[in-house]
């Protein structure tokens, strides 16, 4: 039965990458730290503060650059994002199977949930600042039967959380990564998701 769908946000239900290259850029650019804002972008889903250090910033000034990045945020990335194709069908249909939507995401919160306003997604809950396993809690909390993503960390999630993992091809993982984080379904995108959730489980 099907009770409640879990996404994640960065390159599942949405496409940031051009802020994203902006926004890191400019934190770079700011701050006088070799930050690659293309190579960011290219690579979404783990937690900033590893990418920070995999950017070799000093590790006693990350705090304050998570700081400024977020502060940064609203006006350059959130202008710049659009949704990807399938995002809000595919909300829309975990509603008509009467189940909730809930994105769960390694982004700050509040930024996740400007995403969500600002393109007005229907999402039911949300919850930031998870990563890989850690999305587990979130997902057992709220019931999820199964969990979107587009990295091997949702894979991992989800499956810590006895979720139907579904990986979707739009993101930097292969198919063959997906699977082998444990993705049950892998979809080329969220289009062939309402279909697939139909089949499934209407």
């Amino acid at each position: 039965m099907l009770t409640c769908v879990g996404f994640d946000l960065d390159m599942t239900l949405i496409d940031p990458r051009p802020g994203m290259v902006a926004a890191m850029n400019r934190l770079g650019e700011d701050n006088d730290l070799p930050l690659d804002g293309e190579h960011f972008a290219a690579h979404l889903g783990p937690p900033l503060d590893q990418s920070l250090r995999g950017f070799g910033a000093p590790e006693d000034r990350i705090p304050d650059l998570i700081t400024q990045f977020r502060t940064n945020y609203p006006d350059i990335v959130i202008p710049r994002t659009v949704a990807l194709p399938g995002a809000t069908e595919s909300l829309r249909a975990v509603r008509e199977l009467g189940a909730t939507t809930l994105v769960v995401t390694g982004k700050y919160g509040p930024n996740a949930d400007l995403h969500v306003k600002s393109l007005d997604l229907p999402v039911d809950r949300l919850v930031g600042d998870l990563w890989s396993t850690g999305k587990a809690e979130a997902l057992i909390e709220h019931g999820a039967t199964v969990y979107v993503g587009d990295h091997i960390g949702d894979m991992h999630g989800a499956r810590a959380a006895g979720a139907v993992a579904v990986g979707v091809l739009t993101g930097p993982c292969s198919r063959d990564e997906l699977v082998e984080a444990g993705a049950e379904v892998v979809l080329g995108s969220l289009t062939e998701l309402p279909g697939w959730l139909h089949g499934t489980f209407a």
